[in-house]
């Protein structure tokens, strides 16, 4: 398949996360991405759970297929004038470099754009690019900690918990990526390149901006629902006879479906519970007519049944359960990595009906030198005698 960003040249001096989610993505989609790593041992990320495939960890390999990988020490001149070549040869410079670094090295945003205008810079930070903690380092469960976050998630008695998917990681890549292509599409009409900026704090801010706004906006703190919604009655997870089932009632239309599918008409005459609102008020009142009458049958039975219905509802899957799913098989998003003997999660989007995959497994460290007309790295701390 040809990429849609074909022709696109991406450097990127990425760890961990996310800045080479970001990477991936357009690799993805097509672009050339040229990975910089250290010399010694390259990105951390290699060493991020036990060895996968090459000596390299498996999250290694997400979040770094399809690039090359050039290893450069940029604390020499030869490291830094390589690496200044490079940057004249791209479209974008991505990095999550620590906050500080760039500028001791001489290729923070305004810096490398005056040498290079037609660049698009996209530099992601942990707490943001002003203010008082601009310099601070953080990590996802740091950021999602500070940022509420954590606060909202779980309910109510629970102790406050992160997201088990690195939200604000993979969220500050995709913003990258988006504002990476606005600036593409400016380029094409100016000439010139730009910075852009993300960080960690204003992803996760972004992702609790509902509860946030209602805390502005209209003084309340957000209720901790676990699997249940604030604005919708009922709208969670329940027990069945054998196994919990999600029940989303999204409107009063669809709350009379299951008033009917339980055989409970009269709910609707009913002025504790004929609308959302006044559900919302006398939820505990409903809940407790509503859960003995979905412990009485099994999980299919209900499934069955409310899919007949056209009452919104889903068991609760575990990770295998949802990958052997005939809707999840269709989709295909689990694919083959050309060249290797595994496969990884691609892209959740398809372009003209076709999605775009994987072009090729994560890079051997320095693997790409070569190619780049560089030197030939020493022996990483990586090797082929890791892999299992």
């Amino acid at each position: 398949m040809t990429g849609v960003l074909d022709g696109v040249r991406v450097l990127e001096l990425g760890q961990v996360l996310a800045g080479p989610f970001a990477g991936a993505i357009l690799a993805d989609l097509g672009a050339e991405v040229v990975k910089v790593e250290r010399v010694q041992g390259g990105d951390d990320a290699r060493q991020m759970g036990p060895a996968f495939r090459h000596g390299d960890a498996l999250n290694f390999q997400v979040f770094n297929r399809g690039k090359q990988s050039v290893a450069l020490d940029l604390k020499s001149p030869e490291g830094l004038a390589a690496f200044e070549r490079l940057a004249g040869e791209a479209d974008l410079f991505i990095h999550n470099l620590r906050p500080g670094v760039p500028a001791k090295l001489g290729i923070d945003g305004p810096a490398l754009c005056a040498r290079h205008p037609r660049l698009i810079y996209c530099e992601i930070s942990a707490f943001g690019h002003v203010g008082p903690m601009a310099l601070r380092p953080g990590y996802e469960p740091l950021v999602q900690a500070f940022s509420g976050l954590s606060s909202t998630n779980g309910g109510p008695g629970d102790p406050p918990m992160r997201s088990a998917a690195s939200m604000c990681d993979q969220g500050s890549g995709m913003w990258v990526v988006i504002g990476a292509l606005a600036l593409l599409h400016r380029r094409a009409q100016t000439g010139r390149g730009g910075i852009l900026n993300t960080s960690l704090l204003e992803t996760a801010l972004v992702w609790n901006g509902q509860k946030a706004d209602a805390f502005v906006n209209e003084g309340r703190l957000p209720q901790r629902d676990r699997s249940g919604h604030p604005g919708f009655v009922p709208y969670e997870a329940f027990d069945t006879q054998d196994a919990p089932l999600l029940i989303c009632c999204g409107n009063d239309r669809l709350f009379a479906k299951l008033a009917a599918e339980l055989g409970r008409p009269d709910w609707l005459a009913d002025e504790r519970f004929a609308t959302n609102r006044a559900r919302l008020a006398h939820k505990a009142a409903l809940l407790e007519q509503l859960m003995p009458l979905l412990r009485a049958r099994p999980r299919a039975e209900w499934i069955e049944r409310f899919d007949a219905a056209g009452v919104p509802c889903a068991p609760i899957h575990s990770v295998p359960e949802a990958l052997a799913h005939p809707q999840v098989q269709a989709l295909g998003l689990l694919a083959p990595v050309p060249g290797e003997d595994f496969a990884l999660t691609a892209l959740p989007l398809s372009i003209d009906g076709r999605r775009p995959l994987p072009r090729a497994g994560a890079p051997r460290l320095g693997a790409g030198n070569a190619a780049h007309g560089l030197p030939t790295p020493p022996h990483s701390s990586t090797t082929d005698k890791e892999t299992p």
